[in-house]
């Protein structure tokens, strides 16, 4: 283990000296507060719910959910910030349009932007930064994907002659499946330990799809969708992430054949799915909150973004996390629930044994293995499911977090009230 490595596992163990869990639940009129956070269901890429239905069209239904739902006044909303990955030209021109079909104003401005899988975090720690700066007094951040229409070889575009002779410019292009099964050889996780996580994923979501416990964050929304075998086109109303299945184990994993390397250990039942959806996240000042009636589910403490070595893109969050812990002054232990999203098993399992935490605090309503992962969308999806799990379980402090293609990791830290 380098000195680099030994440092951030110190840090991870002893970050938080100066502050503490009761100075970030102690709660600020300058505080940076949550008043809605709510998601679409999430639906298989190419034959889901969503299959049919454009990203904007998804976004749309869930900015126009946060207006019934928050009450808020759509005209004091300032801005809004959109995670994407694949939209063309970065969906500014389509989200500009949902928010509008939504019902904000043409004074509500709109940014679309892509941080790779860590878009939709990006964007709502944009939008909390702009409002701690001054900026802006409301605003929005959201994150939504439609991998159904625009996933695929054109996701990773054309390098010139210059970046292809840099050899770490290089590894940027090398597919993440790939990068995920080297990583996996490199740092010694097997494929036994893989697919026992990925299992245990699938089965913490059936569980809590059972149980209803997703309800609350998943916004309904009606599309129009046409039956494969009748090329009927009806009206259905998508609630229900339909990627979960049931029975699924570690032995019935072990079956399935590597994706990448004949001795490999990556495949689709232990990586993300491909999925489509969309989340957004109500920001403002507590004082703000307060004078308008909003009602408070919690706060934005601190965030991290950092940089690792392309070839190793999924070891992000065990850098990210204890640089994130440190900005709030907590250390790890005072962390109730951590939403790590499950890009592959492997770095999942691998970033959660390095930074030596709990497993029953990670992803206690599974993640995105079992439900799936549309890139732009996950790190605002994160946060509503996080918040709904602190509230039902009377607990308080979250963090999400996830890697990021071409090697970077981001994470949050937040506190349910």
């Amino acid at each position: 283990m380098s000195g680099a490595q030994q440092r951030l596992i110190q840090v991870a163990h002893h970050i938080g000296s100066k502050k503490g869990p009761s100075v970030i639940t102690e709660k600020n009129p300058d505080d940076v507060v949550v008043t809605c956070a709510l998601r679409s269901a999430l639906t298989k890429g190419g034959k889901g719910g969503f299959k049919d239905t454009a990203a904007a069209d998804i976004l749309a239904g869930v900015f126009k959910g946060v207006i019934d739902r928050s009450g808020i006044d759509p005209n004091l909303v300032e801005d809004i910030s959109v995670g994407t990955v694949l939209a063309p030209g970065g969906g500014a021109t389509e989200f500009r349009a949902a928010a509008l079909v939504a019902g904000f104003p043409d004074s509500t401005a709109v940014k679309g932007l892509n941080r790779q899988c860590s878009s939709g975090l990006q964007a709502i720690v944009d939008i909390a930064n702009a409002i701690k700066s001054g900026m802006i007094e409301v605003g929005i951040g959201a994150g939504v994907e439609s991998m159904s229409s625009q996933y695929g070889p054109g996701a990773v575009t054309e390098f010139s002659d210059l970046l292809e002779n840099h050899e770490e410019a290089a590894n940027c292009k090398v597919p993440m499946g790939v990068l995920s099964e080297n990583m996996a050889k490199d740092r010694g996780i097997s494929r036994a330990a893989q697919d026992a996580f990925a299992a245990s994923s699938y089965q913490k979501a059936v569980k809590a799809q059972k149980a209803g416990l997703f309800n609350e964050e998943i916004l309904p929304l009606d599309v129009k969708w046409t039956d494969p075998k009748t090329s009927e086109e009806k009206t259905i109303t998508v609630k229900a992430d339909d990627g979960i299945r049931d029975g699924i184990t570690a032995e019935s994993l072990g079956k399935i054949r590597p994706a990448f390397a004949k001795d490999g250990s990556i495949h689709a039942g232990n990586a993300s799915q491909i999925s489509d959806g969309a989340a957004a996240v109500l920001l403002m000042k507590r004082s703000t909150a307060e004078r308008l009636g909003q009602k408070i589910i919690g706060k934005f403490v601190s965030a991290s973004i950092v940089g690792v070595k392309p070839l190793l893109m999924g070891i992000g969050p065990w850098k990210a996390i204890p640089v994130a812990l440190e900005k709030a002054g907590i250390t790890k232990d005072d962390v109730d629930i951590y939403e790590i999203n499950e890009a592959f098993a492997s770095q999942c399992v691998w970033c959660i044994n390095e930074l030596g935490l709990p497993q029953e605090k990670i992803n206690p309503k599974g993640g995105a293995i079992a439900f799936g992962h549309p890139l732009g969308c996950t790190g605002a999806r994160q946060i509503s499911t996080l918040f709904t799990e602190l509230k039902r379980t009377d607990k308080k402090i979250g963090v999400t977090s996830m890697c990021v293609g071409t090697g970077m990791g981001m994470a949050a830290v937040w506190v349910a009230e």
